[in-house]
């Protein structure tokens, strides 16, 4: 055991402690270690669990310096060039799982790749690559979106979702976006109110030839609630209608990768309100607060 390990454990010893005021010192001062002292608490609440006070202290710290960690992660994320959007997701999704496992997550992503690839080539038509696509994501794979007002934690974890091959819509169109933005299918989210869709660029100016006007670059828009189904944006218009919205430009074109997620942590953060986890809550402000920085 080495000095750092054991300075640790001394104090850890003394989260059992009843006087508040020697507590609130002993958690600053595991707080101070940062992310390493993650690996400790955890092996010491395996060793002493079901001692009720000692447990939810213990818990309450681990919480705080992986949200902490998570929050650095996503500071550096926000700085970056490219803000890559399955990095962002993977970041939030730590609040979920914090052991994610990214191997599974990636070598899943390739797989769906690849058998959607076999299918495509260089003289089919955005219509029918995105028919390819739809079949070999949807029934193939099974994916579907979950249809009800609310949704469990789990339906916004990428990893449960990839294993249980449904979830919301926000994160279906993430995973289908990122799988055809990596087959060069251009293929972006659309930041709609209470639903997520997904909107096919018109990269080959492929509208003027069919005399069809979209001021927004759109070739077509995709629903993911409806295994892919193609539409326009009278749809959306109509979508908006019916829920007296007014219609605005953010509408209708593709949203940035970091709109995405200060939408992914919004909805993760109702999510566990709606099952009162009140802690997760307040952990995912702090990264929704960061982002906003």
């Amino acid at each position: 055991m080495n000095p750092q390990e054991k300075q640790l454990n001394a104090l850890i010893r003394l989260l059992d402690d009843p006087d508040h005021e020697v507590y609130g010192q002993v958690h600053e001062a595991l707080l101070s270690f940062g992310p390493t002292a993650v690996a400790v608490l955890e092996a010491s609440l395996r060793e002493h669990k079901f001692e009720s006070r000692f447990d939810t202290r213990v818990s309450h710290i681990i919480d705080e310096l992986q949200t902490e960690g998570i929050k650095e992660e996503l500071l550096q994320w926000t700085q970056s060039d490219d803000k890559d959007l399955l990095s962002g997701v993977v970041i939030v999704s730590k609040h979920h799982d914090p052991n994610i496992d990214i191997s599974y997550l990636k070598d899943t992503l390739q797989m769906i790749k690849r058998d959607i690839w076999l299918e495509l080539n260089d003289y089919q038509t955005s219509f029918e690559q995105i028919k390819i696509f739809n079949r070999i994501f949807f029934d193939v794979h099974q994916f579907k979106c979950i249809n009800k007002a609310s949704y469990a934690p789990s339906d916004l974890n990428i990893c449960e979702v990839l294993k249980n091959r449904e979830g919301n819509s926000l994160i279906i169109s993430i995973l289908y976006s990122v799988i055809a933005q990596e087959l060069e299918i251009p293929v972006y989210g659309v930041n709609l109110p209470n639903h997520f869709i997904m909107a096919f660029m018109d990269n080959n100016l492929s509208n003027f030839v069919i005399n069809q006007q979209n001021e927004y670059g759109v070739l077509f828009y995709i629903n993911p609630m409806s295994n892919g189904a193609i539409f326009d944006a009278k749809e959306i218009s109509e979508f908006l209608t019916k829920r007296q919205l007014e219609e605005e430009r953010t509408h209708f074109e593709p949203c940035s990768n970091t709109a995405i997620i200060k939408r992914m942590i919004a909805e993760s953060m109702l999510s566990f309100q709606q099952v009162g986890n009140r802690r997760k809550v307040f952990d995912l402000t702090r990264l929704r607060d960061a982002l906003l920085k």
